[in-house]
C-alpha cells in the first residue's frame, strides 16, 4: 500500500535545567514546567492549516542534562521510566491530536535500577511507545554497550538498534552527538529505516552540520533533526546556543532550516517516502546506496576493538571520573590497532 506524503514538525523549545534542583519535588516542578511548554508548543504546532502527523522535541527537553550530579541523585531526582510519567502525559497529546511525538528523556530500567539512560522515544497515536533507542555512543553515562552481554540476553538486536514499521514508513530515532557515529545511521538503514527522527541539545559547528547532510545522503533518508531553544544543557552560562532545527531529505537537501535559536515551529516539510523509495530502487548514477561494497568492510570491522564493551557490567559508575579507567583501556586498544602511535 503506497504511503502518501505526511508532514514533520520540529518543536525547537527550551529546556529549563533540572540538575540544579535540590529535592525530588523540586526537580519534578522543572520537569513540569517543560512538559507544559512543549505541549502548548505542539498544540500551537498542530492547530494551523496544514497539521504536522509527526513532531519531534529536542534531547533532554524535560530533565536537561544531569551535568555533574551523582547517578544514585540524579535517579532519584529526575529519571523516569517508559513508558512512565513523562511519556503518559505526552500519549494523551498524541491521542487527543491524533499525532506521532519524538522526544528524549533519562530512564531508568528497573533491571538496572542502579543505572540510567540516554533514552529517545516515539509514541504512535494511540499513545503506545513503538521505538526506545537507549544511546550506545557516550562517554558520560551508561550505553548499552557496557553492559552488552546482559543487554543483548533481555533485548536482543531489535532492542539495540530498533526501527518501527509505520503507517509513515520505517522510522528510527537517536539523539545528538550519535549524528558524527556513521556506523550507527548505517545499521539503522540496513534495517530498514527509511526516516531518521534526531532529538539534540548541542552547539551549532560545522561537524555536526555537515554529519545531518553526510547522514541523509549517503543512507538515503529523510532526517528531521531537533535542536533545544537557547542555551545548551551543558553550557552553565547558557552563552552556547542551540538552534538549527532541520529537515534534511534523501539527497541531502535542506527541506526547512531555523538559523537562530529562539523557540520555534517553523521548522516543517512535507516527507515523501514513495519518492525515497523510488530513488533507492533507481539504477543511475545518483543512488550511491545501490553500489555500496558492504562485504569489504566486513573483517575489518569483525577485528576491530577500540571502545570495550561489557566495561560496566559489574560495577556502575556514579560520576565520570570513575570511566578513566575504561578510556584509559580504549586508548590502550586503539594503540595496538595502530589507530594510535604507542609512546
Amino acid at each position: 500500500m503506497a504511503i502518501q506524503p505526511w508532514r514533520a514538525t520540529c518543536i525547537q523549545m527550551g529546556s529549563v535545567v533540572a540538575s540544579n534542583a535540590t529535592s525530588r519535588e523540586e526537580a519534578w516542578a522543572v520537569i513540569d514546567g517543560n512538559l507544559a511548554n512543549a505541549i502548548a508548543m505542539i498544540e500551537a504546532a498542530c492547530a494551523g492549516p496544514t497539521p504536522p502527523r509527526l513532531v519531534v522535541l529536542p534531547e533532554f527537553a524535560f530533565q536537561g542534562p544531569p551535568r555533574a550530579t551523582p547517578v544514585d541523585v540524579w535517579i532519584e531526582r529526575a529519571c523516569a521510566t517508559i513508558p512512565g510519567p513523562i511519556t503518559d502525559r505526552l500519549a494523551e497529546v498524541a491521542r487527543q491530536l491524533d499525532i506521532y511525538i519524538a522526544g528524549n528523556h533519562f530512564e531508568v530500567d528497573p533491571l538496572w535500577p542502579d543505572r540510567y539512560f540516554n533514552s529517545s522515544f516515539l509514541l504512535d497515536p494511540k499513545g503506545e511507545v513503538i521505538l526506545r533507542y537507549r544511546r550506545i555512543n557516550t562517554a558520560s553515562w551508561t550505553s548499552p554497550h557496557d553492559i552488552l552481554d546482559a543487554y543483548r540476553a533481555a533485548y536482543g538486536e531489535d532492542g539495540i538498534f530498533p526501527v518501527a514499521d509505520t503507517e509513515l514508513g520505517r522510522l528510527a530515532i537517536f539523539p545528538c552527538g550519535e549524528i558524527s557515529v556513521p556506523e550507527l545511521s548505517r545499521v539503522l538503514m540496513l534495517r530498514g529505516a527509511e526516516v531518521l527522527l534526531h532529538p539534540s541539545n548541542e552547539p551549532i559547528g560545522p561537524k555536526a552540520e555537515a554529519a545531518k547532510i553526510c547522514r541523509a545522503a549517503e543512507n538515503m533518508c529523510y532526517l528531521i533533526s531537533t535542536n533545544v531553544a537557547g542555551g545548551i544543557g551543558f553550557s552553565l552560562s547558557g552563552d552556547e546556543k542551540g538552534g538549527h532545527s532541520q529537515i534534511i531529505d534523501f539527497n541531502g537537501n535542506y527541506l526547512a532550516f531555523d538559523g537562530e535559536a529562539q523557540e520555534s515551529i517553523s521548522v516543517t516539510a512535507m516527507i515523501d517516502i514513495e519518492a525515497l523509495q523510488a530513488a533507492r530502487r533507481d539504477t543511475g548514477m545518483g543512488n550511491g546506496l545501490l553500489r555500496q561494497r558492504l562485504e569489504m568492510y566486513k573483517s575489518h570491522y569483525a577485528a576491530a576493538e577500540l571502545y570495550p564493551a561489557n566495561a560496566l557490567a559489574e560495577t556502575p559508575i556514579q560520576t565520570v571520573a570513575d570511566l578513566v579507567p575504561v578510556h584509559e583501556r580504549a586508548i590502550a586498544n586503539a594503540e595496538a590497532a595502530g589507530v594510535l602511535r604507542a609512546d
